[in-house]
């Protein structure tokens, strides 16, 4: 029998009965290992789709629109070779084991393919990625006897160079936002050479700039950094690198935007008029805080936060 939205409405409705129990109040996980956070926001007051089914032409993805405090993370994972079920098992058997039930599993086609990616919500490039032809999607649900519950949803998908996994979590009724522990020893890529960061990670953080608050002016001195990109660039005339600003999430997205991408702008001229790198080889973008590499909720990682990034954007 087809799962129609108003059959996974009903299942839904029926599963509040039969897991509620007593469950513990916050719901933890651990992080597969290399995890690094790419984005991070957090609404009191929202709602999220869960589904429970495929898309289908009829319907649509089946589901259940769940309010309440709702949570959105992605995390990226360096590297080649873990799978997407590599990504989301871990987790599963972990929110098993906290009283969940699951839902909703599906992989790609079986999910509905481009259909069902572009139905759900999945936060922005380039935070998150998805593949069309590798993704892998699960929605759990638990429910306490005091009738809090907590609605997750967990979608993973990679590059040939990294794997992405988001999470989003729903807490209603007075469920606590989840908490993720990702393991020590993960919890920073060891710092390269510029040259050599760019062609093993395909990026590299410009670090010592150093413009005014709320500023795009770069501050009239020597930086190491930019010396060091200049002769990159210079040596082989082939190589394109795409300057990409980034804030923290104080203020309104779109002036975030705007600044972020006049500091990038900043440094592509600094690299053009005092570096001699040919305007060819630099483009500016920004992206304001959609793609943070740590959380905003504190001083220290808002200023990790606020950086210029050298994405390569050569192929060859």
């Amino acid at each position: 029998m087809p799962i129609t939205r108003r059959r996974a409405e009903a299942a839904l409705a029926g599963l509040f009965l039969l897991v509620a129990g007593p469950v513990p109040a916050a719901v933890e996980l651990d992080l597969p290992a290399g995890a690094g956070l790419a984005a991070e926001e957090q609404s009191a007051r929202d709602s999220h789709l869960v589904p429970a089914g495929p898309w289908s032409a009829e319907d649509g993805v089946p589901g259940l629109r769940a309010e309440g405090t709702v949570t959105r993370r992605v995390w990226r994972f360096d590297g080649p070779g873990r799978t997407t079920l590599q990504l989301i098992a871990p987790l599963r058997e972990q929110l098993r084991a906290q009283g969940f039930e699951v839902l909703f599993e599906c992989r790609d086609r079986a999910c509905g393919g481009f259909d069902f990616r572009f139905e759900i919500e999945v936060l922005p490039a380039p935070a998150m990625y998805v593949d069309l032809t590798r993704y892998r999607f699960l929605s759990a649900l638990r429910v306490r006897e005091d009738g809090a519950a907590d609605h997750v949803t967990l979608l993973a998908s990679r590059t040939g160079r990294a794997g992405y996994l988001q999470l989003v979590h729903v807490a209603s009724g007075g469920a606590e936002p989840l908490e993720t522990r990702a393991p020590a020893a993960q919890t920073a890529a060891p710092a390269l050479p510029l040259a050599e960061a760019l062609e093993a990670r395909g990026h590299a953080v410009l670090e010592g700039l150093d413009f005014a608050s709320g500023s795009s002016e770069l501050s009239d001195r020597v930086y190491p950094v930019l010396e060091a990109l200049a002769a990159y660039l210079v040596a082989d005339a082939s190589r394109v690198v795409v300057l990409v600003g980034h804030t923290d999430a104080v203020g309104a997205l779109d002036g975030n935007v705007a600044l972020s991408r006049a500091r990038a702008e900043a440094v592509l001229r600094r690299l053009v008029e005092r570096h001699g790198v040919p305007p060819a080889q630099l483009r500016a973008e920004g992206v304001g805080y959609l793609a943070p590499v740590a959380t905003n909720l504190t001083a220290a990682g808002r200023e990790l936060n606020r950086r210029v990034e050298a994405v390569l954007a050569s192929t060859d």
